[in-house]
């Protein structure tokens, strides 16, 4: 490993640490091979559905063990996960699902009816998964899959060629300057700008390797207060990551 990928990244933590847990929502844990390997299912499945490299996916969910799937599933892809804000209305739903350019929609059913009124006016959008959350299911006309279903039916393996670490990560925010904005980052960018290329304090590293070498010992564990729609919770969650530790979500 030579690049600064998220992806790469994490599947060598995964590598290192399988057992470990790395995500945990109430009674549902995941342990680090576990996360590794239902990402990489959800990538299997986004690309038998079309999905490509800087291809857009939408995670308009709230906190939930799904919403990091969803994000490792984008980045292992060369895709790019797409942070929505739930609290929307259907006209700024609408503005940032064809602002972005998303192609697919990873939603809690509670949201179906809004994705339903607006479906006509999104042609690109040609993919919505459903993560029950115990909400009536998604109107037939939707024509959502099932989340669960789909990652079931597929392939776990690691086959999606090389990762680089200008791969994009985009951030959208907005809310002071009129209507919502994409950011775009690299990887390493990230790693080094946001992060502080410790990926969650102490020592920094100077090369990827030292990621997987290093979480052999980190036993950092965060909770992520504020939704995984904003930047904050991406980046709180992200450090503990990146030092091979656990995100805890409140149920």
């Amino acid at each position: 490993m030579t690049e600064w990928n998220f992806a790469m990244c994490w599947e060598a933590i995964a590598d290192a640490q399988p057992e470990r847990l790395a995500l945990a929502q109430g009674e549902r844990h995941r342990t680090w091979g576990q996360w590794d390997e239902r990402s990489a299912r959800l990538a299997a499945a986004f690309g038998e559905l079309g999905l490509r490299r800087d291809g857009k996916v939408a995670s308009y969910l709230y906190n939930s063990i799904e919403y990091l799937e969803v994000m490792l599933a984008a980045f292992k892809l060369r895709a790019v996960p797409i942070n929505v804000n739930y609290r929307y209305v259907e006209d700024e739903l609408r503005y940032l699902l064809d602002d972005a350019d998303v192609s697919a929609v990873v939603f809690h059913r509670e949201f179906a009816p809004k994705l339903t009124s607006i479906r006509a006016s999104l042609p690109d959008v040609t993919t919505y998964l459903a993560v029950d959350d115990g909400s009536a299911p998604a109107p037939p006309e939707l024509g959502a899959e099932d989340y669960a279903s789909v990652l079931a039916d597929a392939s776990p393996e690691r086959d999606f060629g090389e990762r680089s670490a200008d791969d994009l990560y985009i951030l959208y925010t907005g809310g002071t300057t009129g209507m919502p904005k994409g950011v775009m980052w690299r990887n390493e960018d990230v790693f080094f700008g946001a992060l502080g290329g410790a990926g969650g304090g102490g020592k920094p590293i100077s090369r990827p390797e030292e990621i997987a070498e290093r979480c052999r010992e980190s036993r950092t564990r965060c909770v992520p207060a504020c939704p995984f729609m904003h930047g904050t919770a991406h980046w709180m969650a992200f450090s503990a990551l990146f030092t091979g530790g656990t995100v805890v979500i409140p149920a």
